[in-house]
C-alpha cells in the first residue's frame, strides 16, 4: 500500500503522532482506564475526521503528493473505511458504552515545525462546548510547568475534536483533548509530569463537577 515516493513520511508527524501512545498508555494505567489506540497511520485514514471529510485521505505533505492518496478510488477508500477507520470507532463506541466515566479524553501531539512553520507553544486543551472545563484542566497543567493556550493549534470548534466529541455525545459524557507537542510527548519526565496533573484533575472531576 505504501508508495516508494512515500516512504519519506514513514517515523514522522505526518504517518502518526509521535508520543501520543505512551502518553495514552501511561495516563490510562494511571487512572485505571481504558484506551482505544488506532492501529494504523493516519496516512490511510484520518480517524479524526468524518467519513466524507475531504481530509480523511490527505493527498499532499510539504509541497509534495502523497502517492498513496493521489486519485484514490472509490473502492480504495470504500476498503480502508470499511477495514481500518470503521473498527477504530466501533471499538472507541463500545468502550464509551461500556464506562461509567463522566468524561472522554483524546490524547494527540504535533510537531514542533510544521511545513516550515516553527510552534512555540507546548500543550493545547481543546474544547467546543466545554469550556470551563477546559480552562480549570489547562490551569492544573500550567501549574505543572506547561505553557498552555486553547483551541491551539488546532479548534475543537471547528470540529477537530471529531473523534472524541462524537463518541463522548453520543454516550452522554463530557469531551476534552489536548495536543502536546511532540518532542514534550517523547520526553518520559514531561510525560510522567504531564500525567500526573492529568490524572489529579480527572481524580478530582470524575464525578462532572468543576
Amino acid at each position: 500500500m505504501w508508495k516508494d515516493a512515500d516512504l519519506r513520511l514513514q517515523g514522522t508527524h505526518w504517518s502518526y503522532d509521535l508520543g501520543a501512545d505512551p502518553l495514552t498508555r501511561e495516563l490510562a494505567e494511571r487512572l485505571h482506564a481504558p484506551a482505544v489506540l488506532a492501529r494504523f497511520s493516519r496516512l490511510l485514514a484520518d480517524a479524526n475526521r468524518p467519513e466524507d471529510s475531504p481530509t480523511l485521505f490527505r493527498d499532499t505533505a510539504e509541497g509534495l503528493s502523497i502517492e498513496m492518496n493521489t486519485g484514490i478510488g472509490p473502492d480504495e477508500r470504500q476498503r480502508r473505511i470499511e477495514q481500518l477507520y470503521r473498527p477504530y470507532h466501533a471499538a472507541v463506541d463500545a468502550a464509551a458504552a461500556a464506562s461509567a466515566a463522566r468524561w472522554m479524553f483524546s490524547v494527540h501531539t504535533f510537531t514542533p515545525l510544521y511545513e516550515g512553520n516553527p510552534r512555540t507553544l507546548e500543550l493545547g486543551i481543546l474544547f467546543d462546548t466545554e469550556e470551563e472545563a477546559a480552562r480549570s484542566l489547562g490551569a492544573r497543567c500550567a501549574e505543572a510547568g506547561f505553557e498552555v493556550d486553547y483551541n491551539e493549534p488546532y479548534s475543537g470548534r471547528e470540529g477537530l475534536i471529531y473523534s472524541v466529541e462524537r463518541h463522548a455525545l453520543k454516550h452522554g459524557k463530557r469531551p476534552l483533548e489536548i495536543e502536546l507537542r511532540n518532542d514534550l510527548a517523547e520526553d518520559p519526565a514531561k510525560r510522567r509530569l504531564l500525567v500526573e496533573a492529568l490524572a489529579d484533575w480527572f481524580v478530582e472531576h470524575q464525578d462532572g463537577a468543576l
